[in-house]
């Protein structure tokens, strides 16, 4: 009884050994067809890119014949030519072509995983730059970098609050916030919320005046217009489906925002401002917005750096430090 108990555990054990085995061999298998896959793009893009197959041999240290079996492998696989052969030169096939752009951006996210993997060990440290509008950035983006840097005491920090969009290269800077459409560009950008434009008036201004009912009522009030938001003094409104601009003829002009919000809180005519510069305000009752109703589109607020994904710690942590931190003040920013 006791050998027949021991003949089915080792035939129960032969067994298990031999599943085991066959998931190995499995997982070995799958992952020697992984690594194949790899070598032939690879190889595929060096032929591409060196435009022969001697030279991409020669920049990957491998043999030519090496070179031809592997993609020869890879043409016979996906049963396609990807190469024109002559004599003189090897080109791309119009399949061919369409594969180099899949491989680069395969082989490119690839790099980026294992780089951001790597970094993702690595604590934040260095000298942090950043820059940001004037008012945007010593409201939000101050105490934002105050509290980033207590959690990553390594990092230090220095701030450029401008009201310009400068150019980060050329400054030395890491991370702009930019509030508007953003052009083209190769800068990584992340958008973390949106403001709105706003016009407000003091309620003891209206209570006099009377609030304007349309765009074109603005003419017969007190306008108050910072030439540092813009030198034309225009203001761009949406009537129904369709944006249109209204010139304005203002009564007081100021270089600054601040001094435009403060004659309106003094009640002395109406301004436009970013929705968060004024947000308090109206919270309080000490600015009532005017013209909602032909309010314009919302202005995005995006985070960018230079860096792409293989931003440098310092920069991925802040980032995603200060995104959690800007879309959690959404109702603020809106002043809604």
């Amino acid at each position: 009884m006791k050998k027949m108990a021991e003949t089915i555990v080792e035939e129960d054990i032969a067994s298990i050994v031999n599943q085991n085995n066959m998931t190995f061999l499995h997982f070995t298998i799958q992952n020697i067809k992984t690594m194949d896959r790899f070598r032939e793009l690879t190889t595929f893009v060096a032929v591409a890119e060196e435009g022969a197959f001697n030279a991409a041999a020669r920049r990957l240290h491998m043999s030519p014949p090496a070179v031809t079996r592997l993609i020869t492998a890879l043409e016979t696989r996906l049963a396609v030519q990807l190469f024109t052969r002559t004599t003189r030169q090897v080109a791309l096939t119009d399949a061919g072509v369409k594969l180099r752009e899949d491989a680069l951006r395969i082989l490119a996210d690839l790099e980026a995983a294992e780089t951001s993997a790597a970094g993702a060990q690595v604590a934040p440290s260095g000298s942090l730059r950043i820059t940001a509008p004037v008012l945007f950035g010593q409201r939000f983006l101050a105490p934002i970098l105050r509290d980033y840097l207590d959690a990553f005491p390594a990092v230090t920090a220095s701030a450029l609050f401008v009201d310009r969009n400068v150019n980060l290269l050329d400054e030395g800077l890491d991370v702009a916030l930019r509030i508007g459409s953003l052009p083209d560009s190769s800068f990584s950008a992340l958008r973390v919320g949106a403001v709105r434009q706003v016009m407000v008036a003091a309620p003891a201004y209206l209570e006099r005046h009377g609030p304007p009912a349309t765009p074109e009522a603005l003419r017969d009030h007190r306008i108050v217009f910072p030439t540092s938001v813009a030198e034309t003094p225009t203001w761009t409104f949406v009537c129904g489906n369709k944006r249109r601009s209204q010139r304005l003829t203002p009564t007081l002009s100021f270089s600054t925002l601040e001094a435009a919000i403060d004659a309106a809180l003094a009640g002395w005519g109406i301004t436009r401002a970013l929705s968060y510069q004024v947000a308090d305000a109206l919270a309080e009752g000490r600015l009532v917005e005017v013209l909602e109703d032909y309010e314009d589109r919302l202005m995005p607020i995006h985070l960018l750096h230079g860096e792409g994904r293989r931003a440098a710690a310092k920069i991925r942590s802040f980032i995603d430090f200060a995104a959690d931190r800007l879309r959690g003040e959404a109702g603020r920013l809106l002043a809604r």
